[in-house]
């Protein structure tokens, strides 16, 4: 008989789902805008069985992907499991067989040596293929239309890195997709991979090189000469995962590296160099994008960690006023001999994550940037439903040409989901199109989908599609227009 345990992680908002479901024309409040026709795609860690030691980390549930359709001003649902390996395994068996999260040495005897990933991190649409990803693992392939598993990819036989990140970049001018893998060799391993892959899924790049130290790396950044992998002290070891440890912790000792890659032709692992500076946490990546000699990394920073449950390895206690990041500016100099940064500086007071800007302009200088603010000073009677347990209650919009902000709050009952912004059209400026993000009802369980005029966020919602489900928190997701993943040939078929 299942019984999730009574902890944060499995109850109130975050009580596993486990739903699998198609809902034709949700009800929306407003007015869906005309220009919309394609599919809003999203995951949340959502765990088919109860943790096998009898309780786990959010982070390690099965992947459940929502789908929402849009088209002819109405709003279609599906959602389904990706079915990985450690999923199918665990459904014929009818148990949780995988133990903690990236700890192999509490698996079932069963399942050794079997691909632990969960694909529960980013759905993300590239080469008309749907993308389940998991850095942990390779990328799982699913059908946009069907949301049917086809299964891990090695890109053709190509690719020899065991890892594939949750955050690859499309670079606008080759239309390629950068991707890079850490822990390449397998669990705990050092080495690293760089990947570049064509459209037609075609792996044209794979390069191989070592971080200063092994840790986390959940994001990077691409300019249109450059490849940039900042280094965070979230380090693990072997002993950490004997002991029965969490797989990562926050090491408040270690410097902070960002090593920056050439995007050329023949370029070697001897290329890389890494810059050095102090301490600090940083997991996602607005941006990056190059000014003569210089390149600016944009990154949420925050002064210390911001997993609490990755802790202190030194034992000190989560410190959530030093955990608020703010988007702060890393400059690095190509033409200087140092190892040094060029300069470091904020670039609003705002606390936020999860930072998006219009896709279309990757590895260029972006005028606008969206994020999930987490704004202290707003009255809240319930809190839930953010990755991490951090309150994040607002949608945040920030002009970098004029330094205006724009702040929408979603009210002391709800919390708020990840923006994505969706273009107008092709070829419209940058920012012309709407922001897509989930919004937590706390207070109801359950879920709405929200748009904004993205650049106009502070007159709230032009529409409201209310879910009549509880989406589970969720990591990432991205839009795509229905001719980019054979839709209209699926519906019409």
């Amino acid at each position: 008989m299942a019984h999730f345990p009574d902890t944060p992680s499995f109850t109130g908002f975050n009580t596993p789902s486990r739903i699998e479901a198609d809902i034709a024309d949700l009800d929306v409040t407003g007015a869906i805008p005309p220009e919309l026709d394609g599919a809003f795609y999203r995951v949340q860690p959502d765990p088919q069985f109860p943790p096998r030691l009898g309780d786990d980390i959010a982070f390690n549930g099965d992947g459940m992907i929502t789908m929402f359709r849009f088209r002819h001003g109405r709003v279609d649902f599906r959602q389904r499991w990706a079915r990985t390996d450690k999923w199918k395994l665990e459904h014929d068996a009818g148990e949780g067989l995988f133990g903690a999260y990236r700890n192999p040495l509490t698996d079932d005897a069963r399942v050794k040596g079997r691909i632990r990933g969960t694909a529960n991190t980013n759905a993300f649409i590239y080469g008309g293929k749907l993308y389940a990803l998991k850095e942990d693992s390779p990328a799982l392939v699913m059908d946009p239309a069907t949301l049917e598993t086809e299964g891990y990819t090695w890109f053709n036989g190509a690719m020899t890195g065991q890892t594939f990140t949750a955050h690859p970049k499309i670079d606008p001018e080759t239309g390629d997709m950068i991707a890079f893998g850490y822990a390449a060799k397998g669990v705990l391993t050092r080495e690293m991979t760089y990947y570049v892959v064509s459209p037609e899924g075609e792996l044209k790049q794979e390069l191989w090189f070592e971080p200063p130290y092994y840790a986390m790396m959940h994001d990077f950044a691409i300019t249109p000469d450059y490849a940039l992998f900042h280094v965070v002290p979230s380090p693990s070891n072997w002993e950490r995962l004997e002991k029965g440890l969490p797989h990562f912790g926050f090491d408040t000792t270690l410097p902070v590296y960002l090593g920056v890659l050439p995007r050329r032709p023949g370029t070697t692992a001897a290329d890389i160099r890494w810059f050095k500076r102090d301490n600090c946490f940083a997991s996602h990546v607005m941006n990056a994008f190059q000014e003569g000699t210089k390149i600016h990394f944009d990154t949420p920073e925050a002064k210390n960690n911001m997993f609490p449950f990755f802790p202190d390895v030194h034992g000190a206690p989560f410190n959530g006023m030093e955990a608020m990041s703010r988007l702060t500016d890393w400059v690095v100099d190509m033409a200087s001999n140092s190892e040094d940064f060029a300069d470091i500086r904020p670039l609003t007071d705002t606390a936020s994550e999860f930072p998006r800007i219009d896709d279309r302009f990757t590895g260029r200088k972006t005028r606008y940037g969206w994020g999930l603010e987490m704004d202290m000073k707003r009255p809240v009677e319930l809190r839930g439903g953010s990755a991490g347990g951090l309150l994040m209650n607002c949608l945040f919009l920030k002009d970098f040409e004029t330094g205006a902000e724009q702040h929408w709050w979603c009210g002391p009952v709800s919390s708020l989901q990840e923006p994505a912004f969706v273009p107008r059209a092709k070829n419209a400026p940058e920012g012309d199109g709407w922001i897509v993000q989930v919004c937590n009802r706390l207070e109801e369980q359950r879920s709405d989908l929200l748009i904004f005029d993205a650049l106009d966020i502070e007159k709230g919602p032009v529409a409201t599609i209310h879910v009549p489900i509880r989406l589970r928190f969720g990591l990432h997701g991205n839009w795509a227009n229905a001719e980019e993943i054979g839709l209209l040939e699926a519906e019409a078929a």
